[in-house]
C-alpha cells in the first residue's frame, strides 16, 4: 500500500538526492575551476599546492582515513594520490533510516603537474589530523642562490 515506505524504494530515492546533488553542483557557477590549476569545486580531497626555495608543498584535506589507505606516488613528473573512503555506518545498514548523507564516499584520485625542476627522488609524505602533506625537493640547480658582490 505504501511502497515509498519501503527499503528498496529508500535506496532509490537517496540514489535519485545523490543524482540531484551531483547535477546541481553541475551546474552552477561553483564547479568551474577558479584559476588554471585548480579543480573543480566537489573534488576530493581538496588540495593547497604551493612552493618554498627548497621544496614543492602539496596538502591534501582528507579527514577521516587512515594513513596505509592512502596511496601517493609520482610518474613521470605527476604526483598522484588516490585511496578509498569507506562510509561509516552505526548499526546494520537495514535498521538505520539516512535522512541526509552529505558525506561523500568512495574511491578518489588527484594529480598534480610537478615543474621541471621537482626532484622526484627527494619526496616525503605525512598523514596527521586529516591533512596530508607531501613535500617534492627542488634541485640543487633551481634553488636560489645568492651572489657575493665584490
Amino acid at each position: 500500500m505504501f511502497d515509498s515506505a519501503s527499503p528498496r524504494s529508500h535506496g532509490l530515492l537517496e540514489q535519485l538526492a545523490q543524482l540531484q546533488q551531483a547535477l546541481s553542483r553541475s551546474l552552477t557557477s561553483e564547479a568551474f575551476p577558479d584559476g588554471i590549476r585548480a579543480a573543480a569545486a566537489g573534488s576530493f580531497p581538496p588540495i593547497n599546492v604551493g612552493r618554498t626555495e627548497r621544496s614543492v608543498e602539496v596538502y591534501a584535506f582528507a579527514p577521516g582515513l587512515e594513513a596505509q589507505t592512502i596511496d601517493v606516488t609520482v610518474e613521470r613528473g605527476v604526483l598522484r594520490i588516490s585511496g578509498e573512503r569507506r562510509p561509516t555506518q552505526r548499526g546494520s545498514a537495514e535498521a538505520t533510516q539516512v535522512y541526509a548523507a552529505e558525506r561523500w564516499y568512495g574511491r578518489f584520485s588527484r594529480a598534480v603537474t610537478l615543474p621541471d625542476d621537482a626532484d622526484t627522488a627527494n619526496v616525503e609524505a605525512s598523514y596527521r589530523d586529516g591533512v596530508l602533506r607531501v613535500s617534492i625537493g627542488l634541485r640543487e640547480a633551481a634553488r636560489p642562490q645568492r651572489i657575493n658582490v665584490q
